[in-house]
Parts: structure tokens; sequence; C-alpha cells
């Protein structure tokens, strides 16, 4: 895969990454940074990435990796370089390499562009972006190419100086639209396939990545281009489509809006983050420029390090709906960790920001967001709704202890130690606990020692690392099960060759990470977690799969847990296939269609149960 280096394009290899990976001991090179000491085989620290009170940081000198026990930051070498130093994954390995003695020259190559001479680095695939923006322009303002696109922004009442403004465009709906006018005019595959415009096919050539889908330019705080969100026009299941990761883009790190957003987020003390691309543009069409959006994932450390440069003060703005609450829940654990000041709003009757200021109007809205409930209120009326609803100890247990860790959060992240002394609320919880209010108090403080306590492994809390979504439902359990089977035992490998691939993976780190582990196991059957970690680029992918192989390692029964996820994705392809048949039938159609399914089971056909 190509990359950029100062100027030329380089390609980073799985082989010169190991032999960097190979090159550098991740003892010495986190010792660079931070206090280590022996612990029987592995070394300890105070971890860098959350407000660590005692040693929680655990490094293998074996493994090569590391992995904090209470906020859930892990990788390895090139991992802990992105997160220390706040640094896309090319920039670490040259950092590495460099440090190491490798010169990365021997490796590079220039590619030329349009006719000139330049090599596949952030400021040549800036201008790519902007010519391929160029294009979906075009193809917005063409009178038959662009009417569905222009249709449906009519529908949301987005006004022609908005959509002049934020750049909107129409990716047509062919395979090779983008990928035939790059051939006209010169500029080279390896610039489509970099900037994540294009997809390599199996068979060679590429095909285009976004089609039929409404186009949203995605800037850096500069107004640069720096990557894509696609929303379909047709009934492609995926609504919203991001650019991959890239040189320049990292949506754990990026927000729509930011460069136009920047200034009143400055002079007002304040920003705003909604969803959705239309809910940024209609709040800057009403006036209301403080207004920022995450990219399709939830609130990260990352983006809450962004915002408070221009900010003092955070109002999430999310749907009312279920989905919108545990959303916004996950975002105010990142923010009361970063220690940021943090109130949530929400847009009533069903609807989301964009639709609730047409229904409404701007004063409405500013009232919405006037009356934010500050953070620990909204997290006190959680608990409270929780004890009313459940009526197990357990589920009363686990909805204190929830409200426990987030009081012990915002302690460690803003030394609130008001919230402690809040003789009113620890009367109010002591009651309902029937405890003393010193025990209360002795609580909280335990779970500040112990910032990680009774974390369920599937999120990530109370750090300054990104936040784990790894999907909800049985085929997203299925998914994670066929990795921790394949991490514990390699040898599984042939049981899942040929009949799952990483493309069949619907959650993205997923995929992300069947990829790096397929490739490693289809190469070597004895690949350990080095050898998968060095072909996962982003941070959130490196994390995911050392959970995953943890995990894997001690549920055991590895061989019958794969057997179940993949029974799981035979009944989701035969789900979906009845759903695509049935779609097809007329309604006279569909009860033979029944018949033929219940004669088919009855004679033990092999049909998914």
């Amino acid at each position: 895969m190509d990359y950029c280096g100062a100027g030329v394009a380089v390609k980073f290899d799985d082989n010169l990454k190991n032999q960097i990976r190979q090159a550098t001991d991740i003892v010495d090179l986190i010792s660079e940074y931070m206090s280590l000491n022996r612990k029987g085989k592995e070394w300890v620290g105070v971890c860098p990435f959350h407000q660590d009170h005692r040693p929680s940081m655990y490094v293998s000198p074996a493994k090569q990796i590391f992995k904090c026990f209470a906020c859930g930051a892990a990788g390895d070498s090139f991992k802990f370089v992105q997160m220390r130093e706040n640094i896309s994954f090319p920039e670490a390995v040259e950092r590495l390499a460099g440090r190491v003695g490798i010169e990365l020259e021997q490796y590079s190559r220039s590619e030329p562009s349009s006719g000139e001479s330049a090599g596949i680095d952030g400021k040549g695939l800036a201008k790519v972006n902007q010519w391929t923006l160029n294009l979906w322009k075009q193809n917005f303002s063409d009178e038959q190419k662009g009417q569905s696109a222009r249709n449906y922004l009519a529908e949301r009442q987005i006004s022609a100086e908005s959509i002049d403004q934020w750049g909107l465009g129409f990716a047509v709906d062919r395979w090779d639209d983008v990928v035939n006018a790059a051939k006209t005019t010169g500029l080279g595959e390896r610039w489509l396939l970099a900037g994540g415009l294009a997809v390599a096919r199996d068979n060679g050539g590429l095909y285009d990545k976004f089609r039929n889908r409404l186009m949203f330019p995605i800037t850096d705080v500069t107004g640069r281009i720096i990557g894509f969100g696609g929303r379909t026009l047709g009934d492609d299941p995926a609504k919203y489509m991001n650019s991959p990761a890239t040189v320049l883009f990292d949506k754990s790190n990026s927000l729509y809006g930011l460069n136009k957003a920047r200034h009143e987020m400055s002079s007002s003390s304040m920003a705003i983050v909604v969803e959705g691309y239309t809910d940024v543009i209609m709040c800057h069409q009403f006036g209301i420029t403080n207004v920022v959006a995450t990219l399709g994932t939830s609130l990260t450390s990352g983006h809450v390090r962004i915002l408070r440069r221009f900010a003092k003060r955070i109002v999430i703005v999310f749907d009312s709906d279920v989905a919108g609450m545990a959303a916004a829940n996950r975002a105010l654990d990142v923010c009361l960790a970063e220690g940021v000041d943090i109130s949530l709003a929400f847009v009533g009757e069903g609807k989301d920001p964009c639709d609730f200021l047409l229904s409404s109007g701007k004063d409405a809205f500013d009232r919405v967001v006037a009356e934010a409930t500050d953070v620990m209120e909204f997290k006190w009326n959680r608990l409270v709704d929780s004890l009313d609803e459940n009526s197990t100890i357990a589920d009363k247990r686990g909805a204190v202890e929830e409200y426990l860790r987030s009081v012990a959060t915002s302690m460690q992240g803003a030394g609130a130690a008001n919230l402690v002394d809040d003789g009113l609320r620890l009367s109010r919880l002591a009651e309902i606990l029937s405890m003393d209010k010193d025990e209360v108090n002795k609580q909280i403080k335990r779970y500040m020692r112990r910032p990680g306590s009774g974390n369920s492994g599937y999120s990530v809390a109370n750090s300054k690392v990104v936040s784990l979504d790894l999907g909800s439902g049985y085929l997203s359990e299925a998914q994670r099960e066929i990795l921790e089977a394949l991490f514990a035992e390699p040898a599984l490998f042939e049981k899942v060759h040929g009949v799952i691939r990483p493309q069949d993976f619907s959650v993205e780190v997923l995929r992300e990470v069947a990829e790096a582990l397929f490739a490693a196991l289809a190469e070597d059957e004895k690949s350990e977690i080095g050898d998968v970690l060095v072909r996962i680029e982003s941070v959130e992918g490196g994390q995911t799969a050392i959970l995953l192989a943890q995990r894997g390692e001690k549920k055991g029964n590895c061989e019958q847990m794969l057997q179940g996820a993949l029974k799981a994705f035979d009944r989701h392809r035969y789900e979906r296939k009845i759903t695509e048949v049935k779609a097809a039938l007329k309604d006279d159609e569909t009860e033979s269609l029944r018949r033929l399914t219940e004669s088919l089971r009855v004679s033990k056909i092999g049909i998914p149960k």
C-alpha cells in the first residue's frame, strides 16, 4: 500500500513494516516517554492516555504489545507512537523507521498527476479530492444526472446558498464514473486508491467507491478537503458512507463543519455537536454557526480535544430516541474523562435537529440549547429511571455502579471534588442504597482508584483513546466470535477460509481486523498478534484486535464457538435471501414461497433456523 513521505510516494509493504517492528523493542520505545518497572515477565507503568493514579499499563516484550487495563489503550509500537504523538499511521512508520535507522528513500517512487510530476503526499491528495469534488458538483448541476440529488435537498429544504456554501455534489449510479474521468486526465490509479475514492477489483482494475450518493466534502480546520461523506439516494442498506482512513482523513479526529464553525465557537466559547451532515447545514442556514457533527461515529477523545481548542463548553444535541440517548451517554463518558464542561440537549417530537428547525424555528432550537441538562444531572436522572424500571437487585446494582463510575470519572477529569461533597445528592443516593453516606463516598473513591472497574470489555471509558463500538445483535456477536476463535486457535482458519471473507463483516472495525488477521493467517497459520497488528492502521483497529485476542484466550471451546458463529452467518444469509425473493414476488406468489420453505424444513434440507 502506498503512503506519503516528504513529497514522495513511499511504499510501506508488510515486509518493511515487519522489519521496522522487529527492529523496535517496545519496552525501550515506551521507556523514552514514561517510566517502566519490571513485574515478572512484563513491565508496568502509569498510563499516559488517562489520568492514571496507579501503574495500569502493562508492556509485554514477548508479544511486543502494550495494554492498559484501566482505560483500554492497547496496540503495538506503531499504535503507541500514533496515540502519544497524535500522528497518522504512515507518520508513525516513518518515525520508527528513522529511530531504528531504516532508510525509506529506497522504497520511494514518484507518480505523475495530470501531467505534472508529484508524489502522493497530503498536499497532492487534497488536490485529488478537490478534482473529484469538482466532478461530483458537475454531476449535481447536470439537468438529468443530478435530478435525484436536487430533489432530495429540496425535500430537506436545503437552500441553494447552502448547497453552494457547503460544496455538495453527486456521485452518479455508475461503477466507473470517477475511474474513467481520472483516465482522461492522466490521473494515476494509485491516487484514487490512496484517497479511498476507488476500490481495486480482484481481477484487476478499479471501481468507484461512492455510487448514487449525495456527496458532502469533509474539510480540516483550514478548509482543505480531507475526505467525503456520502448519503445514499437508493436502497443501499449503508445509508451513510465515509471515506476510509487515508493520510489525510481519520474520522476519530475529524469534525464536519469545523472550518466554518470555529470562529463562532471561539467568540461564544460554546460548541454545539449534532449527529448528521444536514443537521449542521440547517443550523448554519438558520444562523447558528457554532455547530459541528461527528462523522458516523461516537464522540471520541480526539473530537473533544479539538473542540476544547475553540470552546470552553460543549452542548451535545442528539435525537431523543433510544439510540440517541445511548449515544449521548457514551459521549458524556468521554467528555467527563477529558474534564470539559458538557451539557446535553434533546430535540423532541421524534425529529432530528434539521427537521426541528424547519418545524419549530431558530428560537425554539436556541431554547433547547439554553435548557441543556448538566452532565451529572443527566446521569442522575438516568440512574433514577433505571432504578424505577429495573426490578432485580443485579440490574439496580449495575445502574448504581454506572453512576458511581461517572462521578469518579468526572472527579478525575476535572478535579470536581464538590461532587463528592454534594450532601443532598449523596444523601439521596445513600438512602436508595440503604448505605451510610460515608460508605457511598468510599465507593466513589474506589472507582477513582480503579477507573476501569466493571468495564464490560467492549467499550472504553475514562481514557484518551477511541471508544470502541463493535456492533450489536447476533450477527455482530458472530463476527466477534469468529475473530476471537481464530486469534486463540489459528489452525481453525481452514474452517473459515473460503467460507467467510473479510468483506462479509458488517462492523467496520471488525472488518479491518478481519482483513489483517485473514491475510496474516493465509500467509502463515502460526501468525501471532504482532503479525496482525502491523497490518492494521487505525488505533481503534489495534485496540480491538488485542481485546478480541484476549477474550479468545479466556473463553476456550473455540471450535464450538466458531461453529456457532458460522451458523449465525448462514442464518443471516438465508434471511437476507428470503427478503430479496419476497421483494421480487407478487402477493399471490408469497404463499407459495411459504409452503415451499416449510416443505424444505420438513424434508430436513439444510435451511438454518
